[in-house]
């Protein structure tokens, strides 16, 4: 079906957010999709700090943005946006590195008080880089995400539910614009 890049533009290595990526990613997978992930962690500090676009590990980023039919963007919501982390990656990428993409923004945080920061804060970012078609976004609160000690992760009923249908649009409109390409081709 599709190629998708799943980024994760959260510091930390144990995230919650990163944990839910790699759950919807075996998603994505059991639906045909081909899932790259991403973390913007491993990227060098230095390569995003330093904005060096020639950085192997931007080139390459670069080039998984390129690839991907549709991209999932992951962040945990600081100060009601998305992270410093994400920013300086989506400030290296080409300004419309995300045309004719379809975009799932994902965040997760503490308090329904950041549940905005998907349409006010990411949405315009991810437009503004020519994403074909952003789906709805997804905001999930920490405490419905429960990692195990073997690393499992569980979400409360009602967030599973939720993201299903979030994923499953996204899924499909993965295979329509897919169709419509072969259409074209």
């Amino acid at each position: 079906m599709a190629t998708v890049l799943s980024v994760s533009g959260s510091p930390s290595a144990t995230s919650r957010t990163a944990g839910l990526l790699r759950h919807l990613d075996a998603w994505l997978t059991a639906q045909g999709h081909e899932v790259i992930p991403m973390d913007v962690r491993t990227i060098p500090a230095e390569a995003l700090l330093g904005a060096d676009f020639r950085h192997p590990a931007v080139i390459e980023a670069t080039g998984l943005f390129a690839r991907a039919d549709g991209v999932v963007i992951g962040t945990p919501v600081y100060k009601a946006a998305y992270s410093g982390l994400l920013k300086s990656l989506l400030d290296l990428l080409p300004q419309y590195a995300l045309t004719g993409k379809t975009v799932l923004p994902l965040a997760t945080g503490g308090t329904t008080a950041h549940v905005l920061a998907i349409d006010y804060a990411l949405r315009p970012v991810l437009s503004s880089m020519g994403a074909a078609h952003i789906v709805q976004g997804w905001f999930t609160l920490d405490k419905d995400i429960a990692v195990g000690d073997d690393g499992t992760l569980t979400l409360a009923p009602g967030s599973a539910e939720a993201l299903a249908q979030v994923v499953d649009q996204f899924s499909d409109a993965l295979g329509d614009r897919t169709a419509l390409l072969a259409a074209a081709g």
